[in-house]
């Protein structure tokens, strides 16, 4: 079982998860998704999370989105320099924007997501009245009620809010859905080849027990890295070269002509 790479919205070992015990499913009676997490499950790990900061989570979050976890991590831990310490959203929303451009930049997108972050610093302060009551919100409200306030945001879409949920507040039955877990979701066939990201999300959380949803989001991100690459998936190679293969419907892949289309398209 490998270690959780740190290059990780979660942040691997320092992202506030924890390796923990999970009873395997029956194979007769468990649904695709659960047999298809469990086996993700033992070739990754098999993780609880919750306990990183709500506010600083969302940062983190907002950080990643249209970019690597490689390119975003540095981002966040200069960031994390220049104004942690304190209360991260006090600092942030008084911070002249061009200082948050410059500790972001080698993450991308600098200029949009440095209005971004210090929107949400602002809506923070205004609303919860600092980060720490914030960070109580995300940790004890109720679930629905902290995903529909968190899309109320500015440049807060479904998967940060559920990344949010899932490493902030550790809460169960989240199953973020980034392009990663879409891609895979369909293509294994978890989920229809027609659906889009909240689609995906619904069959995931509806077949997927409570407390599998973390590590087996987490866990599925890896497998796309390493196996299930969006253009060269490694079942091109045979069966053999997956080792998710027999589980595997390959929605949108014709290994005989060495072609690969998105799932939605394999399915007119």
């Amino acid at each position: 079982m490998s270690d959780e790479p740190s290059e990780n919205i979660s942040g691997g070992a320092s992202g506030g998860g924890r390796e923990t015990a999970f009873d395997p499913a029956d194979p007769e009676t468990a649904t695709r998704a659960e047999v298809v997490v469990d086996r993700l499950g033992e070739r990754y790990w098999r993780k609880a999370y919750g306990g990183q900061g709500g506010f600083e989570c969302l940062v983190r979050t907002i950080l990643s989105q249209n970019t690597s976890d490689k390119a975003s991590q540095p981002a966040h831990d200069e960031l994390m320099a220049q104004y942690g310490g304190g209360d991260l959203a006090e600092s942030l929303a008084a911070a002249d924007r061009e200082g948050i451009v410059e500790a972001i930049r080698s993450g991308g997108l600098y200029n949009q997501k440095s209005k971004l972050i210090q929107g949400v610093a602002e809506e923070v302060l205004a609303d919860f009245g600092s980060e720490a009551d914030f960070d109580r919100y995300v940790r004890e409200e109720d679930p629905a009620t902290v995903r529909d306030r968190l899309l109320e945001m500015k440049g807060v879409g479904p998967k940060t809010a559920d990344c949010v949920l899932l490493f902030a507040g550790g809460r169960g039955g989240v199953f973020p859905v980034d392009t990663h877990v879409h891609r895979i979701a369909r293509r294994i066939g978890l989920a229809p080849a027609d659906a889009d990201h909240e689609g995906v999300r619904a069959a995931l959380e509806r077949d997927i027990p409570d407390e599998k949803c973390g590590f087996g989001h987490t866990a599925m991100i890896q497998f796309g890295r390493e196996f299930c690459k969006a253009r060269k998936p490694a079942c091109l190679d045979g069966p053999e070269a997956c080792p998710m293969a027999d589980v595997c419907e390959m929605v949108g892949v014709d290994a005989a002509a060495q072609s690969v289309t998105d799932p939605a398209a394999a399915d007119d």
